[in-house]
């Protein structure tokens, strides 16, 4: 009768014994399978980065338009169609690129609609400032003292279709919208980094429609075949 309850015994210490090295090849293998899976806090940066990348481009966008904005200004104005509705699209433009963005960055008003900056969207970011601040800086350079910030036709006015405007009418509107993208995915707060593409996005058809037919009433046919020739926004696209 003992025969066979010792036997039972000794498979339970041996079961006994077998567990615990067990457990701690499957602890082991649950911790490796876990460990090369995506922390979401791996995917979240600090927020600073997006806010410091933002400063940058900023400052730079500053630093591009002064001296062409200067140059130009000293260029007598013929013919402006600045009107109520151009002003409001500068106030407007001036408090999405600015204003809301210095309020989400030095304070605590606009906190309750931060979020978290994921590293696709920071590198994103990066990418389309970059890309943005080229095209800005080129769009100014073509342009010379033929550039103003509102419809306005200047003395001595040139119509340029060389450099960036070779193959589209108005690369100064994709670098605005590339920057607005770029501060769309760099300021992680719901507020202050979508705007400024809802504005653009307000802005640039209603800003278009009167441009166009501006440039063709100064310009003629020479604007007319410019046209022709080109896309508005994207090359070969549109």
């Amino acid at each position: 009768m003992q025969a066979p309850e010792l036997h039972l015994n000794s498979n339970l210490r041996d079961v006994e014994a077998k567990k615990p090295l067990a457990s701690r090849i499957a602890f082991l293998f649950i911790l490796r399978c876990d460990s090369l899976q995506p922390k979401e806090s791996e995917e979240i940066m600090n927020p600073l980065f997006g806010k410091a990348a933002f400063i940058v481009s900023l400052i730079s966008m500053m630093l591009i338009r002064a001296p062409h904005g200067k140059r130009s200004g000293q260029v007598k104005i013929r013919e402006s169609r600045k009107g109520p509705l151009e002003i409001a699209f500068l106030a407007l433009m001036g408090i999405a690129t600015l204003v809301l963005p210095v309020i989400s960055i030095v304070s605590s008003l606009l906190s309750f609609a931060d979020y978290g900056l994921h590293v696709l969207s920071f590198l994103l970011g990066i990418v389309c400032a970059a890309m943005g601040l080229w095209l800005f800086y080129r769009s100014h350079a073509d342009l010379g003292t033929n550039w103003s910030i509102s419809l306005d036709i200047r003395q001595e006015h040139q119509l340029v279709t060389g450099g960036v405007y070779e193959r589209i009418r108005h690369p100064m509107y994709l670098s605005m919208f590339l920057l607005a993208l770029a501060q769309a995915f760099l300021l992680s707060n719901w507020i202050a980094g979508p705007l400024y593409l809802l504005a653009f996005l307000l802005m640039f058809p209603l800003r278009l429609g009167p441009e166009e037919p501006m440039m063709l009433e100064t310009f003629g046919d020479e604007y007319d075949a410019y046209v022709k020739r080109t896309k508005r926004l994207i090359p070969y696209v549109w």
